[in-house]
């Protein structure tokens, strides 16, 4: 790829994004958070945003030395007030019915070392401070999306072996592969990418299925229950006033939320989780009732206890998503070290929030309702990695009786 080709390349990106993953309309506020190693990539998302209507577009760059310097020096205490100038720019995008982007580009190391007790400080706090905007999230009120660009920083840790400047092209050049920029029209392959997960979400959704049984060879053997009301969803989401739009680019996954109350086994990562600067890696967790009752990391254990210390709902799951083992981004043989990546290269379970809108009526329900429905609300939502090449997942009715949804990690027959 020459440079007039690259230049094409992340225009297209830039169009995709503002288009079909935040969906902006004329008139409508838009808040773009991203690192500074990104600046020429979040120029073109502002030009696309007003080429597209935007109102105005406010972009909050962020430095990871910077970050870092901030958790290494500030006290704990200092993290449990959150700034009111930041709480006040969330809570009116959502109020004023705008659109949220988060732009990912971190390198997966760069707060290792860093206390965890801040990190979870800072997250409960601005889950407090900026509720408006985490309400109009979950109901169905608020747009939001998540991309990725290539940093030299995160591009190094994916390609140790290249120098920074090949390295950083080679993660463009994946990006723009997991994310269809690379056919003759973006746009239409991700309407067209959308209509995919169709036949399987309604597959899923007669079922009816009450529980999921998941194993393989690695040791996990876990059973989850599902929602009476549960919905399967996959590709993008709807407002509650119809706008579409997708929360991730790219996504590969078929998701619902399960039974908060109902998970019992043991259950074992199959790839790196990075999360919040660290790399957890090795993850075996055991539930009983529902909540996890056992944790082991081979590395980075204290960095996943401290996620179930956020709140007390954040040690119970919130999602549980398939994807083929055959998934384009798995074919791409890359270990991005990112969520939004490698999520999409695996099937993955996700501690912490539930997802209204995976329940008919949830968007309508009080946190309290939800709860009773079996939806789990918490300031966490971490997702990790558990697809392998032999997992089996089956279904279970009411009478006990099941049906293979995934064999040896893919779709079964009726679903390939």
């Amino acid at each position: 790829m020459n440079d007039s080709e690259f230049q094409e390349s992340l225009r297209k990106y830039a169009q995709l994004v503002v288009r079909k993953g935040c969906n902006i309309r004329p008139g409508q506020e838009f808040m773009i958070s991203a690192n500074i190693d990104t600046i020429e990539f979040i120029r073109l998302l502002t030009a696309e945003a007003y080429a597209a209507g935007a109102k105005r577009v406010t972009v909050r760059l962020s430095d990871e030395p910077l970050t870092k310097l901030g958790l290494d020096h500030m006290a704990v205490e200092t993290f449990e007030q959150f700034p009111e100038w930041l709480a006040v720019m969330h809570n009116f995008t959502a109020r004023t019915g705008g659109a949220s982007l988060r732009v990912e580009s971190a390198d997966p190391q760069a707060m290792t070392g860093v206390d965890p007790r801040k990190l979870v400080a800072n997250q409960r706090a601005a889950h407090q401070a900026c509720k408006e905007y985490y309400d109009a999230v979950d109901h169905g009120r608020l747009v939001w999306s998540i991309v990725g660009a290539a940093s030299p920083a995160w591009a190094s840790r994916v390609y140790p072996d290249l120098d920074s400047d090949e390295a950083t092209r080679r993660l463009w050049q994946a990006i723009f592969q997991t994310v269809r920029v690379d056919t003759a029209d973006p746009i239409a392959a991700w309407d067209e990418h959308r209509l995919s997960f169709q036949r399987r979400t309604e597959w899923l959704n007669q079922q009816h299925f009450t529980s999921l049984h998941l194993s393989n060879s690695l040791g996990t053997d876990l059973t989850i229950g599902l929602n009476d009301q549960g919905i399967w969803k996959g590709g993008g989401d709807s407002l509650v006033d119809g706008t579409y739009f997708f929360p991730n680019m790219p996504t590969e996954e078929v998701f619902t939320t399960p039974n908060r109350s109902i998970a019992d086994g043991v259950v074992y990562s199959s790839m790196p989780l990075v999360y919040n600067g660290s790399i957890i890696r090795g993850i075996k967790l055991r539930f009983a009732s529902g909540k996890v009752t056992e944790c082991y990391a081979e590395e980075g254990l204290d960095i996943m206890q401290s996620i179930f210390s956020i709140d007390d709902a954040a040690s119970s799951l919130g999602e549980v998503a398939l994807v083929p083992w055959t998934s384009p981004i798995r074919q791409a043989e890359t270990l991005f070290y990112s969520t939004l990546f490698d999520e999409n290269a695996s099937c993955h379970l996700a501690v912490g929030l539930g997802f209204p809108d995976c329940l008919i009526g949830g968007t309508e329900m009080s946190d309290n309702e939800l709860k009773a429905a079996g939806v789990n609300k918490s300031a966490a939502h971490v997702d990790f990695m558990i697809g392998t090449k032999d997992l089996r997942i089956d279904g279970i009715y009411a009478d006990g009786s099941q049906t293979p949804i995934f064999v040896d990690g893919e779709w079964a027959s009726e679903l390939a």
